[in-house]
């Protein structure tokens, strides 16, 4: 099963985060979170990985749209964006907001995902064509 969206990209790890980010708040995206996986485990358990940060991106209005439809969304927000190194480069991955949707089993949700999916999307395009917002 596909949950998400995931592009690989020929540039170094900073660079890919600093991509996305500007390309989620072209899309109107904020970060609310940002968690850097490899630095956490390392400090909680020793464990050593690539590095790896979620971020947890949030469009207000359409945030906002999927609160007022149901109160428990909130469970499945923000959308997480995972980047991450993988060998000489990088993935960009981005959860599909379909899942809220369908988790949910609320009809009036199908289109706020839609427009969050083409957001995001667009995003994905913009990263990968290396121009920012």
């Amino acid at each position: 099963m596909s949950y998400g969206t995931t592009i690989a990209l020929d540039i170094p790890f900073a660079e890919a985060v600093s991509r996305t980010r500007d390309a989620l708040a072209g899309q109107g995206f904020g970060i609310l979170t940002e968690i850097d996986v490899r630095a956490t485990l390392q400090t909680k358990i020793g464990a050593e990985m690539e590095d790896y940060v979620i971020l947890g991106a949030c469009n207000p209005p359409l945030a906002h749209r999927a609160l007022e439809a149901d109160r428990s969304i909130g469970l499945l927000l923000p959308c997480n964006v995972v980047v991450r190194s993988h060998g000489g480069g990088s993935v960009v991955e981005a959860l599909d907001p379909q899942l809220m949707s369908t988790l949910s089993g609320a009809p009036e949700l199908a289109s706020i995902a839609d427009e969050a999916g083409q957001r995001l999307a667009v995003a994905l395009d913009v990263i990968k064509a290396g121009v920012s917002g």
